[in-house]
């Protein structure tokens, strides 16, 4: 690549930091920063422990979103110096570490400018994952973990930190259900994505004449609520039952009931929660996913109202949108963006960016198509 081709797609990536510089806001970022660091600072913040690992979990976040903007940024900085140098000595080694750095960077600047794609009211906060088996038996089963381990290891990829609240286990192997919340900025904004019903088609493990199986499981992406957000629960509405916690193959893991499972009566919403030892600490866990999920019921049937007065036909968002083919090919398919991946194992590893990226784009689209 020549000098001045070097200049100009450098001169745009500077110009693409500038424009998610100000949809990001990041300075207000930088402002809260230093609210939170104020608040971290008061010797009375553990007095409200709830709210202590609040603001210091808001505030390691926060940090590493603008760390993270600042770095990216100086890696330009310091790839537009190399570049100078490299010219001016006429240095080839030099200037193809530096496309291979260019290229590097311009992969983190366009993950980076997805999040100006994440404007909707609850796209900035952490997310609830929800998976559950669906048609298919044992192969659903072990697929709903397959997915569960596709999404924790997608956290793993990026640092962020995952809480499982509830992982039911199917008796021969796999789960019926997980719940559990992956903590990170505008974490519901992406993963929002991958909310709907994935089909997989492989010759099952489990079937000794070597057949072919078409197994099905749901995913359910809602937003963790904030204090702010204005959603009652009244507690006759609520049905509390306590069971003792279990693993895989119904080993007991705790000798008490300290498991928690919460039945909200009118909407037959029901939350279980056995990850911590403490039965108040579980109650209060399901608690926060059961008023995400109620939240999110509220903003479905709101959508569907609306989309009633359009005279809106079309399938909702939350129908069968991947295809993962192991057998007779190997091809994970997006059905609604087209994207495709001939590498299964590493969308299974965690390897979801593109998917995520193709998604977010197509929503985006699909919005301004409805608008």
């Amino acid at each position: 690549m020549a000098g001045p081709e070097y200049d100009t797609e450098i001169k745009q990536l500077s110009a693409t930091m500038h424009t998610i510089e100000q949809v990001l806001d990041i300075p207000a970022m930088q402002r809260e920063i230093d609210d939170l660091g104020v608040q971290v600072a008061a010797p009375d913040l553990w007095d409200d422990q709830a709210n202590a690992a609040r603001v210091t979990g808001r505030l390691s976040l926060l940090q590493g979103e603008v760390d993270r903007f600042h770095a990216l940024r100086t890696r330009i900085e310091d790839l537009e110096l190399m570049v100078e140098l490299a010219n001016e000595e006429g240095d080839q080694e030099s200037l193809a570490e530096s496309e291979k750095e260019l290229g590097k960077i311009k992969k983190a600047v366009e993950a980076l400018e997805i999040r100006t794609l994440l404007s909707g009211e609850y796209d900035e906060r952490e997310a609830i994952v929800t998976i559950r088996s669906g048609a298919g038996g044992v192969d659903a089963a072990d697929f709903a973990e397959m997915l569960m381990r596709m999404y924790t290891r997608w956290a793993e990829r990026n640092k962020y930190p995952v809480e499982v609240f509830d992982v039911s286990y199917a008796e021969e192997a796999g789960i019926k259900s997980a719940e559990f919340a992956i903590h990170a900025p505008y974490a519901y904004g992406t993963l929002s994505v991958e909310a709907g019903t994935h089909r997989l088609v492989r010759i099952s493990p489990f079937d000794n004449q070597g057949r072919r199986q078409t197994s099905f499981a749901a995913v359910e992406v809602v937003p963790v609520l904030e204090q702010t957000d204005e959603i009652e629960v009244d507690e006759n509405d609520i049905r509390v039952d306590v069971f003792r916690s279990g693993g895989p193959g119904g080993q007991s893991v705790n000798t008490t009931d300290s498991a928690v499972r919460l039945t909200h009566i009118p909407t037959g919403l029901v939350v279980s929660c056995q990850n911590e030892k403490s039965q108040l600490q579980n109650k209060a866990s399901a608690m926060v996913v059961l008023k995400a999920k109620l939240l999110a019921l509220k903003k479905a049937e709101e959508a569907a109202q609306i989309k009633d007065l359009k005279g809106d036909v079309q399938a909702s968002w939350g129908d069968q949108m991947r295809n993962y083919v192991l057998n007779p090919y190997q091809i994970v398919k997006d059905l609604r963006t087209g994207y495709e991946s001939g590498n299964p194992q590493n969308v299974f590893d965690g390897d979801l960016e593109d998917f995520l990226e193709a998604g977010i784009r197509w929503r985006r689209g699909a919005d301004k198509a409805e608008s």
